[in-house]
């Protein structure tokens, strides 16, 4: 059993909290029973922890340590990060999305709807962060996600996709479009939503159709009605 808060392996995995070290060592922290048990189902589990016996057992004060929830978790283990695999399917791309649990949301509805490939630009929150993986509830495991430059990588859909975004004053009405397929649907940030240098490379633009007293939606909302549209 690990008690000391100077343990050096404990140590060196709680700066997995932060950002720039999950970047440097490729690693992050996932906590809770359901989400511990589908690490181990990629075989991506590193190292793993308990409050029990069933993994390396280690102290309350050691598990708040490693945590970064109020209560510490009965399990918590030190993954590598999912692999990312070639772009396929039908792709969501998401320009600057920072809210992790609209990420989660996001992710989630997704793989409802029938997405294979998420990209997410270099300035969206990270994959990693624990808000982020708690709000996917594992279905972060269920889908290939990527990150890149997207004014590199979208010239190089545009000759096998068709390309869609959002537009509330030039946009074709959602109920109105005629998806083809495979498609890639770009979504913009919480704040500004899809920049003007990504969305010139869309081939139509839509819009969702509300109530007029509802000035804008939620990033995560919105993208979950266009995908359920779109998978229609």
């Amino acid at each position: 059993m690990i008690e000391s808060l100077n343990n050096e392996r404990i140590k060196e995995y709680a700066k997995l909290n932060q950002k720039k070290y999950r970047d440097d060592t490729n690693m992050f922290i996932i906590e809770g029973t359901h989400l511990v048990e589908e690490a181990f189902k990629n075989n991506i589990v590193v190292d793993a922890f308990s409050l029990d016996d069933k993994y390396t057992k280690v102290s309350e004060e050691v598990m708040k340590k490693l945590s970064n929830l109020d209560t510490p978790p009965k399990y918590l283990a030190i993954c590598n990060k999912i692999e990312e695999k070639n772009i396929n399917g039908n792709v969501l791309i998401l320009d600057g999305v920072q809210d992790p649990g609209n990420l989660g949301t996001i992710i989630r509805s997704s793989i409802a709807f029938n997405i294979d490939t998420i990209i997410l630009s270099n300035d969206s929150v990270d994959l990693y962060n624990t808000k982020v993986l708690r709000a996917t509830e594992g279905m972060i495991f269920n889908i290939n996600i990527i990150r890149r430059d997207l004014n590199e990588i979208l010239p190089n859909l545009k000759d096998k996709y068709t390309i869609y975004t959002t537009n509330v004053v030039n946009g074709t009405n959602l109920s109105d479009i005629k998806v083809k397929t495979p498609f890639a649907l770009i979504m913009g940030s919480e704040g500004n939503g899809v920049k003007d240098s990504i969305a010139s490379y869309a081939d139509e633009s839509v819009y969702i159709s509300m109530n007029t007293k509802c000035e804008s939606l939620n990033v995560g909302v919105a993208t979950s009605i266009i995908l359920y549209e779109f998978s229609k």
